[in-house]
């Protein structure tokens, strides 16, 4: 009927489906939640036995957890290999040089893992791998009848997380995939964005993932155009703007509608400006109460340091202004996404000891000091606004400080900077904005020649010209989407995997001692095996209840108890049926189970 390999806990019957008998396999299942866990599929996972916390954002990858992953990378493999994407792997462990020739050593800042060998010979651990993509084509091919080309690897990435959270969700060791296209002119650059923008979506429909494409910055990756697909979740450490028309950004990236500015006539007749004492009112709330105005009408700028790193480890830091609304907020992520691959911080007072020009408490916009030092101004503040501004003298605020007229708004220092906030008008008219949080899944980047121009890529075209190819850059987080399926698909007793990725779609719980009900159900673990589903077989000498609970946690969309309604020989006995995704029981004749469960399994999500 069936025989026991060497393979430890894994029968065979020649089927294309999988028997796992849970006595040997490799895994124990805790039945409180581990302290370390902050999110409810963290918790599971650690509790189900898929993964283990090594350290602060580092997981071992236990069986059960390896199923599931390599299930979601076949998934990914196939939709690469759909669309002629080719798949290659590069070391994670890689030399300084190809990250100095594009000034991503210093650019990725404290992001990056970086060491020396026993030769003193400085390396890192790669968080991603545009320059060694970019090199490989440019050592192996030569000709425009090479291209166009994509290329993909799955491999581990590391990156210095300062607050790894959520698990799997945000760790300092992951899986990603990785993908590169490269293409001799922007059409045919965006017919490979279009088509792995496709394959996308594709992915995560069939990992029943939902997902929202949001418009992105590119950041230190660089480039002309980015999109990400944003999975909506309240534990999301992304925000994200979806506006009436359909349009969604991320908040680094979106842009609120701006007023319209005023006329050179209409700016004439604001009064002028006028200086007024403020006797130790350094705050935004002690100068609009003192005069009686909304905190909106002040002009509130905040002084940070930009810090510019260079080729040769060198740091040269900027004291700015940015100026806002004094009813708002400055948002250091949309800011930060303004002047990267530079990095903001906040100023400290040695930062400010060769600018006394900047007098604490009462800052405000002056061209004067603008020569010297950089404000910058947010899109709120336009042509003709007048605002309440420190007068940059100790005790001293000016009203009727207006915008075109007292001072200047390059096109150049338009930043939006603040905080965007329930209420805000869409940038494209449609309407106010609806603010959503979720974890970045996938993004993908009009790279352009950034990359091949810097590394000297030159192929010959049809002509016999050298041309420099252009490039797209596409990511998917591997270990991150495991760690989200499990915070999408679970309830109080555990996981609920979808069965794609399932570790096994079937979970024969046997809660019989007598050794011909477990032969019984081997029998039918066999008979699923060969018709090409994994199976999952608790024969193990513990108790039901010990049993039931574990097959709550460990997830398999459908579980079948044979118990004592086998232990007749010569009976058709009964097995109860469970489908964990819709809670239903009910039970069946052994002699319509195989049927039955087929039939189960062919509707589940």
């Amino acid at each position: 009927m069936h025989k026991k390999q060497n393979v430890i806990g894994m029968w065979y019957n020649g089927g294309m489906g999988k028997v796992t008998l849970l006595s040997q396999l490799f895994t124990r299942t805790l039945r409180n939640d581990p302290a370390e866990a902050d999110v409810e599929g963290h918790k599971l996972l650690l509790r189900a036995g898929y993964v283990r916390q090594v350290s602060s954002g580092i997981f071992a990858w236990l069986p059960l957890g390896l199923e599931v992953l390599r299930k979601i990378e076949n998934i990914i493999r196939e939709e690469m290999n759909a669309i002629g994407c080719q798949e290659l792997h590069f070391p994670a462990l890689l030399p300084r040089e190809p990250y100095e020739i594009t000034n991503r050593w210093t650019e990725y800042g404290s992001e990056i893992f970086r060491l020396k060998d026993r030769r003193q010979k400085d390396y890192l651990l790669a968080p991603t791998h545009e320059e060694m993509f970019t090199l490989v084509v440019k050592d192996l091919l030569s000709s425009y009848k090479d291209f166009p080309i994509s290329l993909f690897q799955i491999q581990t990435k590391y990156r210095d997380e300062a607050r790894p959270r959520a698990g799997i969700i945000r760790s300092r060791e992951f899986v990603m995939k990785d993908a590169y296209s490269f293409d001799l002119d922007d059409e045919g650059q965006m017919n490979s964005y279009i088509a792995q923008k496709d394959a996308y979506e594709r992915i995560f429909n069939r990992l029943k993932l939902p997902y929202k494409i949001v418009q992105a910055v590119s950041g230190a990756m660089g480039g002309s155009m980015s999109e990400e697909f944003l999975s909506p979740t309240p534990i999301g450490e992304d925000t994200f703007v979806v506006a009436p028309s359909g349009y969604a950004a991320n908040v680094e990236a979106a842009a609120i509608l701006s007023p319209d500015d005023l006329s050179t006539q209409e700016i004439d007749k604001i009064p002028a400006s006028e200086l007024i004492k403020t006797p130790n009112m350094k705050t935004i709330e002690q100068v609009s109460e003192f005069l009686g105005i909304q905190s909106g009408q002040l002009l509130k700028s905040v002084y940070l340091t930009l810090e510019h790193n260079r080729n040769d480890d060198e740091v040269i830091s900027e004291v700015i202004v940015i100026c806002v609304p004094g009813d708002r907020e400055l948002d250091m992520k949309r800011a930060e996404a303004f002047f990267s691959p530079a990095t903001l911080r906040i100023t400290t007072p040695e930062d400010l000891v060769d600018y006394p020009e900047l007098v604490p408490g009462f800052v405000g916009p002056s061209d004067e000091i603008g020569e010297r030092i950089r404000y910058f101004f947010d899109t709120a503040i336009y042509l003709g606004s007048s605002w309440v501004a420190g007068a940059n003298m100790a005790d001293m605020h000016v009203v009727d400080l207006t915008a075109g007229r007292d001072f200047q708004i390059p096109d150049s220092r338009k930043i939006g900077a603040v905080c965007i906030k329930e209420g805000d008008q869409a940038g494209d008219g449609s309407g106010q904005f609806e603010i959503q949080r979720g974890v970045e899944i996938g993004h993908i980047f009009a790279l352009g020649r950034k990359y091949t121009e810097t590394m000297g890529v030159k192929i010959l075209d049809e002509n016999g010209r050298a041309v420099v190819p252009t490039m797209g850059s596409y990511g998917i987080g591997v270990t991150r989407l495991l760690g989200l399926l499990a915070e999408n698909y679970h309830d109080k007793d555990g996981l609920i995997w979808p069965k794609v990725v399932a570790p096994a779609i079937v979970h024969i719980v046997v809660v019989s001692k007598d050794a011909h009900v477990l032969e019984k159900a081997m029998y039918f673990a066999s008979e699923l095996a060969g018709s090409g589903i994994d199976v999952f077989v608790d024969d193990r000498k513990t108790s039901p209840g010990v049993k039931f609970k574990d097959a709550g946690l460990l997830g398999c969309p459908l579980i079948v108890v044979f118990g004592r309604g086998f232990e007749d020989e010569h009976a058709d006995g009964n097995a109860e049926v469970q489908i964990r995704q819709t809670s239903s029981k009910r039970d069946v004749l052994m002699s319509e189970l195989l049927d039955e469960v087929l039939a189960d399994i062919e509707v589940l999500r």
